[in-house]
C-alpha cells in the first residue's frame, strides 16, 4: 500500500512541490508560494512562509509580570520565562488524517500538560459585529454588501448598539465564486483589524474597524447612548428638577417625557400639558415617535418641535421651561412657552447645559467590536485524537481549554465546538485564508497529559516544550504575552 504522505508535499518534475495544506493542492514551482501565500517551495521543499508564534512572559520576584526582554536568544527559556506555542504559523492538519503540527508537553504546577496546536481551515465561520451608535444603520434582516457582493445581514438592535452578522458558510461557498471570494476577503480584513466599508440595503454606508469608531455615511460617530429616552429621564430627573418644567428625550425606541414618567411623579412635578407623537406604552414612555434615521436620538427627526402634537392650554402655562434632547446629548434645544402657547427657542441656562453635557459625559465612546465565530470540525478534532467525539465531550465538560492564538474564547452551549473570540485579543497577523474560500485561524487545545492519553490522543507525536524551542526557537516569531489575556496554563512560577 502506498504511503499517503508520499502523495503530498513531495517533489515532482522540475522541482515542483504539491502543497497539501488545503483542498486546493497547489503545485508550487521553486521560489514561489501557493495561492494563499502561506506555503512556498524552498529548494524543492514545502515550507511555511510565516514562522510559528511563541508567546512568552517573564515572571519576576513575587510572581510580578515584567516585559519580555528583547535581544539575542540562545533557545534557553530561562528559569522565569514561560512559553506558550500558539497556532499562528503552525500549519494545518489537512487532509485530516494527520496529527496536529505541534503537540506540546509541559509541566505546570506539577501537572503534566499537553497543548495541541494547529491552524484550522474554517469554511463554517463568520464575524459578529457590534457597532455602538445612536444612528439607525438599517432595518433588521437587511442585506449587507461589500464591493457590491452580499456578505451578511443586519440582526437585532441592542442597548445602544447595532449588530451585524457577516460571513458564514452560505456566503463563503453557497453563492457565486466572486461573492465567496469577496466575503472571504472582507472577513480576513476585519479579523486583521483593517477597515471595511459595508453598504446596508435601505440604510447607511458604514466603515467598520475593530476598536475604532464607526463611520456612518462619511461621518465618524462619537458617542454610544447613555440609555433609551426613558432611562435618560430616570437617570437625570433629580438634576432637572427645579431647573426645567418638562424634558423630552427623543429616542428611536423609547422616548421619555419627564412629567409623565414615574420619576417625575415621584418628584411631584406638575403635568406640562405637552402631548407628543407616538404610541404610549406606559406613563412617560412612548414608542414609534418617529421613523428610524440619522437624526435626533436615532430617529429621522431634524426639527425637534415636530414631535409635539399638541399643547393643552388648560394645563400648560406661559413661561414654562422645556428641554428637548437626544439620548447622547449631541442634540439639545431649550425653549420657553410664550403667551401664544408656542414654544420659542431660548438661550440654554448654564445649569441645564451642565446636565446636557453630563449626558454626553456618561456616553461611552462609539466603537466597533469584531468577534470571529467558527465551528471546530473534523479536521481539527482528528488532529487531536483518533476519536474526535471524546475531544468534544472533554471541551464541553471544561476539562480541555480552547484558545485561539492564546486568546480566551467563548464556547457556545449545545453540540459541537463552536467558539467566538474578540479579534483584538489575538496577536497581529493571526488570520489567513485558503482560496476554497475559507479562513485560516489558530486554535489550541490544552489538557492534562493523562486525559490526553485517555482521549486516544496522538501520544507518539507529543514533543516537549524544550524540544520545540530547540527546533524552532531561532526561527520563530516571538512576542510578549498580552497582559489582558489570562495565561492558558497554571503559572509554573507560583
Amino acid at each position: 500500500m502506498t504511503d499517503m504522505t508520499e502523495r503530498f508535499g513531495a517533489r515532482e518534475e522540475g522541482g515542483i512541490v504539491r502543497c497539501d495544506a488545503c483542498p486546493v493542492l497547489c503545485r508550487i514551482r521553486p521560489g514561489r508560494s501557493g495561492a494563499c501565500s502561506r506555503y512556498a517551495n524552498e529548494n524543492g521543499s514545502l515550507v511555511r512562509t510565516d514562522p510559528v508564534l511563541l508567546a512568552e512572559r517573564t515572571v519576576g520576584e513575587g510572581g510580578e509580570m515584567v516585559p519580555f526582554a528583547d535581544g539575542d536568544w540562545d533557545g534557553d527559556p530561562g528559569p522565569h520565562v514561560e512559553t506558550f506555542v500558539t497556532g499562528i504559523g503552525a500549519g494545518t492538519t489537512y487532509p485530516d488524517y494527520k496529527p496536529a503540527p505541534f503537540i506540546v508537553s509541559s509541566a505546570y504546577q506539577g501537572v503534566d500538560t499537553v497543548t495541541v496546536v494547529s491552524e484550522g481551515i474554517f469554511s463554517y465561520c463568520g464575524c459578529k459585529v457590534k457597532i455602538d451608535t445612536d444612528r439607525h444603520l438599517g432595518p433588521e434582516r437587511a442585506s449587507i454588501t461589500a464591493e457590491g457582493e452580499p456578505v451578511g445581514h443586519v440582526t437585532t438592535a441592542e442597548y445602544g448598539s447595532q449588530m451585524l452578522s457577516l460571513g458564514g458558510v452560505h456566503h463563503l461557498t453557497g453563492t457565486t465564486k466572486k461573492a465567496g471570494n469577496t466575503t472571504c476577503d472582507m472577513l480576513l480584513r476585519l479579523c486583521g483589524g483593517e477597515a471595511v466599508e459595508l453598504a446596508i440595503e435601505g440604510g447607511a454606508s458604514v466603515v467598520v474597524q475593530a476598536g475604532r469608531a464607526p463611520v456612518v455615511n462619511g461621518k465618524p460617530e462619537a458617542r454610544m447612548r447613555v440609555g433609551c429616552g426613558s432611562a435618560t429621564v430616570g437617570i437625570f430627573a433629580r438634576q432637572w428638577f427645579g431647573q426645567v418644567d418638562e424634558v423630552i428625550v427623543l429616542d428611536d425606541h423609547i422616548t421619555g417625557v419627564l412629567t409623565e414618567h414615574q420619576a417625575g411623579r415621584c418628584l411631584e412635578m406638575p403635568a406640562s400639558g405637552i402631548k407628543i407623537e407616538g404610541r404610549k406604552s406606559t406613563p412617560g414612555r412612548y414608542f414609534q415617535v418617529a421613523n428610524p434615521g440619522l437624526g435626533w436620538g436615532g430617529t429621522d427627526i431634524s426639527d425637534p418641535f415636530s414631535v409635539i402634537r399638541d399643547i393643552d392650554r388648560a394645563t400648560a402655562w406661559p413661561g414654562m421651561r422645556v428641554l428637548i434632547t437626544s439620548t447622547t446629548g449631541e442634540d439639545a434645544v431649550y425653549c420657553v412657552l410664550g403667551e401664544d402657547f408656542t414654544l420659542h427657542q431660548a438661550e440654554m441656562p448654564a445649569r441645564i447645559r451642565q446636565t446636557v453635557e453630563r449626558i454626553g459625559e456618561n456616553c461611552e465612546p462609539s466603537l466597533c467590536s469584531v468577534l470571529f465565530m467558527a465551528g471546530a470540525g473534523g479536521s481539527l478534532r482528528a488532529g487531536v485524537t483518533e476519536n474526535p467525539v471524546l475531544l468534544t465531550r472533554s471541551v464541553r465538560a471544561g476539562e480541555t481549554r480552547v484558545t485561539m492564538g492564546g486568546a480566551p474564547v467563548y464556547l457556545w452551549p449545545g453540540g459541537g465546538i463552536t467558539v467566538m473570540v474578540d479579534v483584538l485579543r489575538l496577536p497581529k497577523n493571526a488570520f489567513g485564508y485558503v482560496p476554497t474560500p475559507a479562513l485560516v485561524a489558530p486554535i489550541e487545545f490544552t489538557l492534562p497529559r493523562r486525559l490526553y492519553a485517555a482521549l486516544g490522543g496522538h501520544d507518539d507525536h507529543v514533543q516537549s516544550i524544550e524540544s520545540v524551542l530547540a527546533a524552532h526557537g531561532q526561527s520563530a516569531r516571538r512576542e510578549a504575552w498580552p497582559r489582558a489575556n489570562p495565561w492558558p496554563l497554571p503559572a509554573s512560577g507560583g
